[in-house]
């Protein structure tokens, strides 16, 4: 008999005298996946562990030096008591989480963010929170309504629709990349005011959903779209004991757009054009208005809506690999229920973004308004001119 043989039968035997001792003895544990990648959705998904619900974790930090209007005065700068300069940083949270269901992916999507502007710190916004059951989508989100909603930064003042609203939505799926969708939005998101005597009156409360329905096709050649919309304009019926509306109308805003992309540039390109009209719906031209904006106008005549039409486009051109340039702009005309409300609206934004490296970008914008009231309003045209120098990384 070997020595090892020997050795062998006597560890056998203390085992088995003393079975305790044996079954203290650490045992290694088995191999755990913590992580599994889910790649049914696209990239950077992963299994949250113990479910078949796929995640996306993102983020982004934004920080930008405002230069506030700097055209003729008034203006921020000639005002000891505004803000000439401002300087904004914003982090998001995105989470991105998906379940295959015999209906459809089940898809529930955050996204939020804080801001700390000229060191004043905002609560959490929560831009976007929706749910997603195949054609189903309920909550946040960004409205149907909206089409082109721009190419450059539009730090500062946009042209077009751009809103995120509480909405519920369905939409269809033709093949071939037509879709029509139809949604109930919440209209105080679109309310812009109700004008009385010279001053605002305002809305009264909520009663009823806005209606928003849209044609849509997505091909190799760009995208088109048609849309519509009702939007209930409801005045508060007195204002400091000044009779308002007693009723409520009915606003409407009818719009399409198309964008085209543009071949053979090194980074890709597109050119978009889109237009809108809206009757008592101002809010459906643009969320860059001048704050004299309307719904409708209460006057000793009776109650007039608010009728705007908007005209607004743009080019992105990819200079090079990590260069691009975007300029766009816009015409409003305001026909405001009475001439006292009444003015035209040109805004124009171009920018250079440089990305050095993949999620991350730079560069200026310059931006222009000009509104030109109408002369029974007793207000001054004006032309603004703001700047802003970004940097952002997306992550």
């Amino acid at each position: 008999m070997t020595r090892t043989t020997v050795l062998g039968a006597l560890a056998g035997l203390l085992a088995i005298a003393n079975p305790a001792q044996s079954a203290d003895l650490p045992v290694a544990p088995e191999p755990v996946d913590y992580v599994r990648v889910c790649d049914a959705y696209g990239s950077r998904f992963y299994y949250i562990p113990g479910t078949e619900t796929c995640l996306r974790v993102g983020g982004r930090v934004r920080t930008e030096f405002r230069f506030r209007n700097f055209g003729d005065s008034p203006n921020a700068w000639g005002e000891r008591d505004t803000d000439g300069y401002q300087w904004r940083s914003r982090g998001y949270l995105y989470l991105d989480a998906r379940t295959a269901t015999e209906f459809g992916t089940l898809r529930a999507f955050i996204e939020a963010y804080i801001t700390a502007t000229n060191d004043n710190n905002s609560a959490a916004t929560l831009d976007k929170g929706y749910i997603q059951w195949g054609g189903l989508l309920a909550g946040r989100a960004g409205s149907n309504f909206d089409f082109f909603t721009g190419y450059s930064y539009n730090a500062q003042i946009e042209s077009y629709s751009d809103r995120k609203l509480n909405q519920m939505a369905y939409t269809f799926a033709f093949g071939n990349g037509f879709n029509a969708t139809m949604a109930v939005e919440d209209q105080a998101g679109r309310a812009t005011a109700v004008g009385l005597n010279g001053g605002t009156q305002g809305y009264g409360g909520t009663r009823m959903p806005d209606f928003v329905g849209a044609l849509g096709i997505k091909q190799g050649w760009g995208q088109a779209q048609v849309m519509g919309a009702l939007h209930q304009v409801y005045p508060n019926a007195t204002v400091n004991g000044v009779a308002g509306g007693s009723e409520d109308d009915l606003g409407w805003a009818i719009g399409g757009g198309v964008k085209i992309k543009i071949p053979g540039l090194t980074n890709g390109g597109s050119v978009a054009l889109q237009g809108v009209y809206t009757d008592g719906a101002s809010g459906y031209g643009s969320t860059g208005w001048n704050s004299r904006i309307t719904d409708s106008v209460v006057s000793g005549s009776g109650t007039n809506t608010t009728k705007t039409w908007n005209v607004f486009g743009g080019v992105s051109l990819g200079l090079t690999q990590t260069l691009k340039a975007n300029i766009e702009g816009g015409y409003h005309n305001v026909d405001g229920g009475t001439s006292a409300y009444d003015f035209t609206q040109w805004d124009a934004s171009a920018n250079l973004v440089w990305e050095p490296v993949s999620g991350f970008i730079m560069g200026p914008e310059l931006q222009y308004r000009n509104v030109d009231f109408s002369r029974s309003s007793g207000l001054s045209d004006t032309n603004e001119l703001y700047g802003t120098f970004r940097l952002q990384r997306t992550f």
